[in-house]
């Protein structure tokens, strides 16, 4: 089984590392460094990527459990 680990970071995106493979809709493999910065706020002008609006929206990532 693949070492995958997804972690949201405090008011941030989820930090994504290990072997996996991120596809678009239309089916195609989008490249991505390990790890990677996964939207978490809806915001990012560069979904499903994070570009850091997170931080000028004053979004709140507190996990709910």
């Amino acid at each position: 089984m693949p070492d995958i680990t997804i972690i949201p970071s405090e008011n941030g995106p989820y930090i994504v590392s290990g072997p996996v493979a991120i596809v678009a809709p239309d089916g195609h493999v989008i490249d991505h460094p390990d790890p990677v910065a996964m939207c978490r706020c809806g915001h990012s002008s560069n979904k499903p990527f994070c570009d850091g609006t997170h931080a000028t929206i004053d979004f709140d990532g507190t996990l709910a459990n």
